[in-house]
């Protein structure tokens, strides 16, 4: 079967298209009830699938990548594997230590880009629909199966009716969190781009609008400049997802790998320290130590000393000091006395 495709990544991405054909008719019921109004975000979606799973293969080829995903796999069943999967990927605690502001930023931009995920795809691929029912209810369907009735004017319908409408603002409050302190932070001023930092956002900040200016001409105009509004809220969510995979929003849909890297380097550091040669402290893992060795090795990079050892052997200060003392000529790295800024802040 190999051979019938150019590449492993084509072969993996026909059959994930194929799995998601599979799915989609046996959630719309045989594709009796494919939403044709959603028939653009379908296309956008696929090609966001595509996308995706080209920038995760390059990426999981690369030799430090191939490391992770190995040995992630195979402590996935750690104990502390929910903990971590919690605090990395629901509550986002590990942004927590570098402000309320940023914290709530990320939980208002990733919640709300993820329980939009939610609701969208399953609705596009006619894998979730609703039914109308007698006495003013509606029947959810998930996957053919008659999932729950709700009152069309109850609390549970007010809430599946408008959970676009909640993850918009949810988004908007995030988007200019973000752009406030874009603007006003001097580091993040140094540090962005147009293209790769406020892009995104303007992005999902066009998307989060027309998407409510879709509620506000149905409610309050009665229907008028909707099929305008939906043409461009229809573009701006396609071209979204083909973006996503290319640009800084795809570390969203990478997030779960962080687990991955946890995992690693707390069951390493639990098994052997490595200590370094100058100064003799322990900074990281043996596995991690050598993994680096071996990473660079295949890219056919050394770092050796004139001593004899390779830098990923010295914890950050040494490997500082021996770079200060290359380009000053003097030994510094061998003064095993840390540096007075090791544990600095900022």
């Amino acid at each position: 079967m190999n051979r019938a495709f150019a590449s492993k990544f084509a072969k993996s991405v026909f059959l994930v298209i194929c799995g998601l054909v599979i799915l989609m008719g046996i959630g719309s019921r045989l594709f009796t009830h494919i939403d044709l109004a959603l028939y653009g975000y379908m296309i956008g979606t696929v090609v966001f699938i595509c996308g995706f799973f080209y920038r995760f293969i390059a990426w999981g080829e690369r030799p430090p990548a191939k490391i992770i995903l190995k040995k992630g796999i195979k402590l996935l069943f750690r104990k502390s594997t929910p903990k971590t999967a919690t605090e990395h990927l629901v509550t986002h605690r590990f942004i927590w230590n570098r402000g309320w502001y940023r914290w709530t930023q990320h939980v208002l931009l990733g919640w709300g880009c993820i329980l939009s995920a939610f609701v969208t795809f399953p609705l596009v691929f006619g894998w979730m629909y609703f039914t109308m029912g007698e006495n003013g209810t509606y029947t959810v369907v998930g996957f053919g199966i008659d999932i729950m009735r709700i009152k069309a004017d109850g609390l549970l319908g007010f809430l599946f009716y408008n959970a676009l409408n909640i993850t918009a603002f949810m988004v908007i409050g995030g988007v200019c969190m973000a752009l406030y302190r874009r603007l006003k932070n001097m580091q993040a001023i140094a540090e962005q781009t147009l293209i790769y930092d406020f892009l995104p956002l303007y992005m999902l900040l066009l998307v989060s609008i027309t998407g409510l200016m879709l509620t506000f001409c149905n409610i309050f105009l009665h229907g008028y400049g909707h099929p305008v509004i939906t043409l461009i809220h229809q573009w701006s969510v396609i071209v979204t997802l083909i973006y996503v995979p290319f640009g800084k929003l795809a570390h969203i849909p990478f997030r779960p790998m962080s687990v991955f890297a946890r995992n690693y380097r707390e069951h390493y550091a639990e098994q052997a320290t490595k200590n370094c040669k100058v100064c003799g402290n322990g900074f990281v893992s043996v596995e991690q130590s050598n993994d680096v060795i071996a990473v660079l090795k295949v890219n056919e990079i050394e770092f050796k000393t004139e001593e004899g050892y390779h830098l990923a052997e010295l914890c950050l200060p040494c490997r500082r000091k021996y770079r200060m003392s290359r380009f000053t000529g003097i030994p510094t790295h061998q003064i095993r006395v840390k540096e007075a800024n090791q544990n600095a802040k900022g």
